[in-house]
């Protein structure tokens, strides 16, 4: 990845997205629908691809947010273990999204502030 530096950090506006459009435990997505919601948005490097979120994607299982459900070639099919709800950090003042049992742990990376 480049030296671009977005606006919102990535995994915030990832949980964003599942907060305002998959926040039901019965909903599936994929990290290619996230993707590109996120691409909408401009706040990503342009040359970033998919490839680029890995790692995003697999905190959001290690975190027992979501889990992984089928996986063909690049795309990831998850679902959430429980709803997810809004909060505020206020040591990084972002809006963050949490799911109702994970750790209280801002999940910015460069925050990780408890909440």
């Amino acid at each position: 990845m480049s030296d671009f530096t977005p606006k919102t950090p990535i995994e915030l506006q990832i949980r964003k997205i599942i907060f305002e459009k998959f926040n039901d435990v019965d909903s599936r997505f994929s990290n290619d629908q996230i993707f590109e919601i996120i691409k909408e948005g401009n706040d990503i490097d342009p040359s970033w691809i998919i490839d680029d979120f890995e790692s995003f994607f697999n905190e959001l299982c290690d975190s027992c947010l979501a889990r992984n459900i089928a996986q063909n070639f690049t795309t990831i099919w998850m679902k959430l273990f429980e709803p997810v709800e809004k909060l505020h950090c206020n040591s990084c003042n972002f809006e963050i999204y949490l799911g109702t049992s994970e750790d209280r742990k801002c999940p910015n990376s460069s925050c990780k502030s408890s909440i």
